[in-house]
């Protein structure tokens, strides 16, 4: 849980569950286990079971009681739609979600199948965005899983990003983030592979953003891309100047 967030592509988190189980190629690495492990050792009342799924009740409605709008990608540390959270929770959440209309949510999953499943039964208002991890070509039946959703805002996590992704289908997408595996054991991301994704968004006025080629020094190598940032950002927010401009506004 953090007020302020240092994902490139959010301005907060809030994770009411944590924990998880590993689905697919681009969960070999995940960090979100690493920082559990190290959470668990400073013994941070969420993380007692470490990376276990879990639900923490007592951290449901924390965003209303965050006055300032912001905006907040939901369970960094898990996957909303893991099978082990009841449809119950997962409904509880989105009611959250839709009484706290000031901020504006993000939630990622790779598991599209059950999102599919259950979106008619969801509320979308439009401050809830929806989106889908896209690792290479292996996991594209994910984006038509996302565009069956009710979700106003659709987007692509396309990170870590393992292998090309041939015939790229955006219609209905709305926004693309794309970046390279980093930390210990970072497997590495080709250049035409993100080049390739970027000229798809581009032929199809859908904002890009490069989060990082990643590594073991995500640092060093930076966020730049032919030789600029792209930090393109879904409508209403993409005319307040990037991301620096998006979080004074949201965060402060």
């Amino acid at each position: 849980m953090a007020q302020h967030s240092g994902i490139e592509w959010t301005g907060a988190t809030w994770n009411p569950l944590t924990g998880c189980v590993k689905t697919s190629a681009g969960c070999m690495n995940c960090y979100a286990e690493r920082m559990s492990r190290r959470l668990q050792a400073m013994r941070n009342p969420s993380y007692i079971n470490g990376f276990q799924p879990s639900i923490h009740e007592r951290l449901f409605d924390i965003p209303l009681q965050w006055k300032t709008s912001r905006m907040i990608f939901v369970n960094s540390m898990s996957d909303l739609f893991l099978d082990e959270f009841s449809d119950e929770v997962i409904r509880r959440l989105f009611d959250v979600m839709r009484r706290a209309h000031w901020h504006t949510f993000q939630i990622l999953t790779k598991r599209t199948e059950r999102l599919s499943r259950m979106s008619g039964e969801l509320t979308w208002p439009p401050n809830i965005w929806m989106g889908a991890t896209v690792e290479s070509g292996e996991y594209r039946f994910r984006i038509d899983d996302l565009r069956e959703t009710g979700a106003s805002i659709k987007f692509l996590s396309m990170e870590p990003l393992l292998g090309p992704v041939a015939d790229l289908d955006l219609k209905g997408i709305n926004w693309v983030i794309a970046g390279g595996e980093s930390g210990p054991n970072a497997r590495p991301m080709a250049r035409e592979w993100v080049i390739s994704i970027r000229d798809e968004c581009m032929s199809g006025d859908i904002p890009f953003f490069f989060k990082q080629w990643g590594g073991v020094n995500k640092k060093k190598a930076g966020r730049h891309l032919e030789g600029r940032l792209w930090e393109g950002m879904p409508e209403p927010f993409e005319h307040l100047g990037g991301t620096a401009s998006l979080f004074r506004v949201l965060c402060d």
